[in-house]
């Protein structure tokens, strides 16, 4: 299965991205673990059957990233997620989700997750999202972008701090750069698009989250469907 998977960003030798998992299906949690194990550059360091139990393997262990069930027994993956944000705030959640899961989508964005995948994904999406997630920025599927934008038109996802003040503050390329997040663009991936450097588009970012208020990239797409910056898309 990680045949195919590319090694990731870095120098080589860099130290693996250490990755937990936490969901209560044995089957899920085992095969994420081995599939894992099996791409270059991740390291599973643990493996959990609830919130809590994830919860103890972030303190003990100090993962990168945290693959978050959001609907677990104790503690679900929301309430573990919020929890995170305050305690180790370094490490990234990437949300595991399936198709008909809006409401908990709409509520691991507020309780701040990065990345959110479907549980279908394969090896070079949640390579792709680790990786993402690790260095700050979000990794969105693109069916979990359209559940969110549903959530979104129905009025499901409150707006965003400050909105009073926006989408006024916003510059054109500033906007352009919000369209292309809310794409599924990374910054790279921007700076290739516009012709800039990753650090003018770094810059672009701050900017933009600053006078949007949103904390992440993913909060940033809401509001960029919120305030109708971007044309929903039927594909």
């Amino acid at each position: 299965m990680g045949a195919g998977v590319s090694e990731p960003d870095g120098a080589p030798g860099a130290r693996p991205l250490r990755v937990v998992v936490a969901d209560d299906q044995r089957v899920v949690r085992e095969g994420l673990t081995l599939m894992l194990g099996l791409i270059d550059g991740i390291e599973p360091v643990g493996a959990a059957a609830d919130g809590e139990e994830a919860l103890a393997l972030v303190a003990a262990e100090r993962p990168d990233v945290v693959l978050m069930d959001l609907r677990m027994p104790r503690l679900d993956g929301i309430a573990a997620t919020r929890r995170l944000a305050q305690t180790h705030p370094e490490v990234g959640v990437v949300a595991l989700t399936t198709y008909a899961d809006d409401e908990t989508v709409v509520g691991a964005l507020q309780a701040g997750a990065r990345g959110y995948l479907t549980k279908d994904a394969g090896a070079e999406q949640i390579q792709t999202a680790v990786e993402r997630v690790a260095a700050g920025e979000a990794a969105i599927d693109p069916a979990v972008q359209r559940q969110l934008l549903t959530a979104v038109q129905q009025g499901q996802v409150p707006p965003c701090p400050g909105d009073d003040e926006l989408p006024d503050g916003l510059t054109p390329r500033e906007a352009e750069v919000l369209e292309l997040i809310a794409a599924g663009l990374s910054n790279g991936e921007i700076a290739e698009r516009l012709v800039v450097s990753n650090a003018t588009v770094k810059s672009h970012v701050n900017h933009l989250f600053a006078k949007i208020g949103a904390r992440d990239r993913a909060q940033a797409v809401a509001y960029a469907y919120q305030h109708e910056l971007v044309a929903p898309r039927d594909d």
